[in-house]
């Protein structure tokens, strides 16, 4: 047997395990079009992974359920390789997320063009996971999750609330109109900034292009929506010591973010090479160990599952619109994108990463804190 047959032999063996076919006729199968996609994958992992399917290697015709399949068998564990090992040890050993690296993430990423985000989002710029327990669509999903927080909150018209973390500041745009409060928003993101700045207009709102760091004055009540998972290892803690001292005694916060079911400290080397550069998804015992002696968790709220269906119409919505963004991005970013919205999805839809709401109170509430759902 040759070596490239012995390859496919081993790839399809793995992923047996998963119940995938190589050239199967199932839209989970995987259609490899180039023989080198075997090597490239055991050389690399989801490196390899990634890029061979950006550079038009192979194919599933329903991708988010491919992942889906392969995450749930778990065989990617067989895929580690120097790459994963590489990162893993960057992420515990340095601080990838203060100083000029802090800033790394809103240039690549966040900075990638309005038009993208525009089309992908829906009509409420909202770049995290929607609540969809009695919502049908994206839109009303994504402000039942708004409404969601400002009710967790507790949030009172007069009140001034911090957003570490703003994105396109939808989040202190709607507390305003619903809720009657003034608020500062903070983001790396100078388009983010400047877009958030716009949307805000009118409204008793400051965005600030900043490091969170830098943060110093009270807020009646604190809120930080899908930006936590570029805090990094290091800095959980001074992230909770900034929450801490910017919220008044009697106030509560709010802390939306992925959570990861594995081990601390094992980011993925393809998303951090093309998505998000220097990101890492906490682990419940990271962030259980950075709040403690600085606040009482009065809820832990998980609807992880929801980030499917939020993914899932994040990709249907960037397909619709493909004959207008095609004209300024190439198919090699499209097919980047496709892997990074299906592989999120079955990351979600197979259990492997949560999404949390944590609020949490910095004395404890008397007599409890009863959190909406």
């Amino acid at each position: 047997m040759s070596a490239d047959a012995a390859l496919k032999a081993r790839a399809q063996a793995l992923l047996a395990q998963a119940g995938i076919t190589l050239g199967g006729k199932r839209a989970t199968d995987m259609v490899v079009h180039d023989e080198r996609t075997y090597a490239r994958v055991f050389a690399h992992g989801s490196l390899g992974l990634g890029e061979s399917y950006m550079d038009g290697w192979w194919d599933a015709a329903d991708l988010p359920g491919f992942f889906s399949r392969v995450l749930s068998s778990r065989m990617d564990e067989s895929l580690r390789t120097f790459d994963t090992l590489r990162m893993s040890l960057r992420a515990r050993l340095l601080n990838m997320q203060r100083g000029a690296h802090a800033w790394d993430v809103g240039r690549q990423h966040y900075d990638l063009g309005h038009d993208l985000f525009e089309a992908m989002l829906g009509k409420r710029m909202v770049y995290s996971c929607a609540y969809w327990a009695q919502a049908d669509t994206l839109d009303d999903a994504q402000e039942a999750k708004l409404d969601l927080i400002c009710r967790k909150l507790r949030l009172q018209p007069g009140q001034r609330v911090l957003d570490i973390g703003c994105g396109w500041g939808e989040a202190l745009k709607y507390a305003a109109e619903r809720y009657g409060v003034s608020g500062v928003g903070v983001t790396i993101s100078a388009e983010q900034a400047d877009d958030a700045r716009e949307r805000c207009r009118g409204l008793p709102i400051d965005i600030h292009l900043r490091d969170y760091h830098e943060l110093d004055e009270r807020f009646d009540a604190i809120l930080s929506v899908g930006m936590f998972e570029h805090v990094g290892p290091k800095n959980y803690r001074a992230w909770f010591d900034v929450a801490h001292r910017c919220l008044a005694p009697a106030g509560l916060a709010l802390l939306h973010c992925i959570g990861s079911n594995s081990r601390p400290g094992r980011p993925d080397p393809w998303i951090e090479k093309y998505i998000f550069p220097n990101s890492v998804i906490p682990a419940m015992s990271q962030v259980a160990a950075a709040l403690e002696d600085r606040f009482v968790v009065e809820d832990w709220h998980n609807f992880g599952a929801d980030y499917d269906r939020t993914l899932m119409a994040w990709l249907a919505n960037v397909d619709a619109a493909w004959p207008r963004l095609g004209k300024r991005y190439d198919e090699r970013f499209r097919r980047m994108w496709r892997f990074y919205l299906a592989c999120s999805a079955g990351v979600f839809r197979s259990r492997r990463d949560q999404l949390w709401q944590v609020t949490l109170s910095p004395r404890g509430v008397p007599g409890g804190l009863r959190v909406p759902r």
